[in-house]
């Protein structure tokens, strides 16, 4: 498979939904982690991410306009052991639960399916980063948007390579109903620090859709975390 460049692909997609990029520093040294949500209603433009024990929730930047919090409003990021859970909705607390119960990351989402909100049936996307940067993903999507059939596809990386990386998100591209994601996650580079590397994606996403990036460097000799957080709204 051949390893793209994940700003051209950001840039070349106006509306890619919610996306989750999983991998290795280009030195070696830190397993990488970005989480970004866009928006295309008022509602789901009206959020930020902020701060939480060792992840993040999401939260309205405005109160007094928050319609409904169903799928809008979670927690993305958890950390549990040293096991950092990331995912596009509150199936983050499923996984974290599961796995506290000595259940697996696979186990845990087999008891999920893709969000109730016709007629986009929109994917939910996860995954997991273990202390050693060996990471998985996941995505639970309807067949073709028909709700009566759930499509669940896991896929694992053990010892990821120095500056690689797997990006997923939850659609193909804008549209009305919006395409699911298809196939395998996308290979990308990752480069740069983690200052440098959150500004190249948070400028590739388009700027109109745009609403929150959440990044993470995760030491895989200390476990020393250095997080970036990027709100629209702030």
């Amino acid at each position: 498979m051949e390893r793209k460049n994940v700003e051209s692909i950001l840039a070349a997609n106006a509306y890619p939904g919610r996306g989750i990029i999983l991998g290795k520093s280009a030195d070696g040294e830190n397993a990488v982690i970005a989480y970004f949500i866009m928006g295309r209603s008022e509602n789901s433009r009206n959020r930020i991410f902020v701060e939480q024990d060792d992840g993040i929730r999401t939260q309205a930047f405005d109160p007094a306009k928050l319609v409904d919090p169903s799928l809008i409003i979670y927690s993305p990021v958890r950390v549990l052991n040293g096991t950092t859970i990331v995912t596009n909705g509150d199936q983050t607390d499923t996984v974290f639960d599961g796995m506290q119960q000595g259940g697996t990351f696979a186990a845990a989402l087999r008891t999920r399916t893709f969000e109730p909100d016709i007629p986009n049936f929109t994917p939910r996307i996860s995954g997991v980063v273990e202390a050693d940067g060996s990471y998985k993903l996941s995505i639970l999507k309807s067949a073709n948007g028909n709700p009566d059939s759930a499509q669940r596809y896991f896929f694992e990386y053990e010892a990821p390579l120095n500056g690689e990386g797997h990006l997923i998100h939850t659609y193909q591209g804008d549209g009305n109903p919006l395409p699911s994601f298809e196939g395998e996650p996308t290979l990308v580079n990752i480069t740069g620090d983690i200052g440098q590397f959150t500004d190249s994606v948070w400028n590739s996403l388009n700027n109109e859709n745009k609403v929150s990036l959440f990044t993470r460097f995760i030491s895989l000799k200390t476990g020393a975390v250095k997080t970036r957080i990027v709100n629209k709204n702030q």
